[in-house]
């Protein structure tokens, strides 16, 4: 009779810690709201409607392997920002690679050429 109910017990138990293990796998895989590895904050306009903060948002909210990369923000030389990011990526380093690209692409658009290079500004 003890041993029966020793058995419902343990099932029991183990029964709840699953139960409160499960959410933590799947939380633990996303990276959704991490704003990740920040190298230098980037300036943002503040203004949602901008190209610049939709980009640094949507990189915030992704799941997966991403980066943001823009130019840097000097007060008295940069008169434009430019900036690129990648979502979602197989690894970080290719998310860096990518969004380096795609930031670069963007200045040699724009035949910018005040505000410096781009940079990395984060990348999770």
């Amino acid at each position: 009779m003890e041993l029966k109910h020793f058995r419902r017990t343990t099932v029991s138990i183990l029964a709840g810690l699953l139960i409160f293990a499960i959410p933590g796998i799947g939380s633990a895989a996303s990276l959704a709201g991490n704003k990740g590895d920040i190298r230098f904050h980037p300036t943002l306009s503040g203004n949602p409607k901008s190209d610049c903060t939709k980009a640094y948002n949507a990189y915030v909210a992704a799941s997966g392997h991403s980066a943001y990369a823009t130019t840097p923000y000097m007060r008295v030389t940069s008169i434009y920002i430019i900036c690129g990011a990648h979502l979602n990526a197989q690894s970080q380093k290719a998310a860096e690679d990518l969004a380096m690209k795609s930031c670069k692409a963007t200045r040699a658009h724009y035949k910018v050429t005040t505000g410096g290079a781009c940079e990395i500004a984060a990348s999770k």
